[in-house]
């Protein structure tokens, strides 16, 4: 059975940001707050702990995984990012957009995408979350917590111990979420690509 972290979600507690990171380093897969919905979480090429995500949520080879990012800079490590496609970052970062780019070597291969050699990136705003990618040094390995079969991400902590606990480390529960998933844009070319209309207003993206 996972363990189950209360942490505030505007004020965490650093102790138990702290212990969330060490199951995170030693291979352990999260489930924890963003700012639409909650997210399954584990560390940067980890590649049992990829696995078991996938496993949990049905996901294939295709499927682009997305890295959680504390900034801008950070994004700039692992994904290409020429100077028009910075701007729009700048002025939608942090928010509930995943934003599609061009990898750079810094990424390891069990997270691209098999041909196009994309990632998903994104910054959320949330407090946990930034504690966490804080307390961490780099970006989590993420996907949305969907469940196989269903439409909307799952938004209560307690909801998701109770149905995916065996198969979760931890389970940190920051209160309720947004119901929406992130808007999705493919930012590879412009003008961009709106992959998926969700939380984030996609009007800025649009020709």
């Amino acid at each position: 059975m996972s363990q189950f972290f209360q942490i505030h979600p505007d004020n965490p507690q650093k102790r138990l940001i702290d212990q969330s990171i060490q199951i995170i380093r030693s291979g352990g897969v999260v489930a924890y707050p963003t700012d639409s919905g909650y997210a399954l979480g584990c560390h940067l090429g980890d590649k049992k702990a990829v696995e078991k995500i996938k496993r949990l949520r049905s996901l294939d080879d295709k499927h682009n995984f997305t890295l959680v990012c504390s900034d801008l800079s950070e994004i700039g490590t692992y994904a290409k990012v020429d100077n028009a496609v910075f701007r729009l970052l700048k002025a939608h970062t942090p928010g509930a957009y995943t934003f599609i780019l061009s990898a750079t070597t810094e990424v390891p291969r069990l997270l691209l995408h098999p041909k196009r050699r994309s990632i998903g990136v994104r910054v959320p705003d949330h407090a946990i979350t930034h504690a966490l990618l804080d307390a961490l040094g780099e970006p989590l390995m993420s996907v949305t917590l969907i469940p196989v079969g269903e439409e909307l991400p799952m938004t209560d902590a307690e909801e998701i111990r109770d149905r995916f606990g065996s198969q979760l480390d931890l389970v940190i529960d920051g209160g309720a979420c947004h119901l929406e998933p992130t808007s999705v844009v493919d930012l590879r070319e412009l003008p961009p690509t709106i992959l998926r209309e969700g939380r984030g207003d996609v009007e800025p993206f649009r020709e």
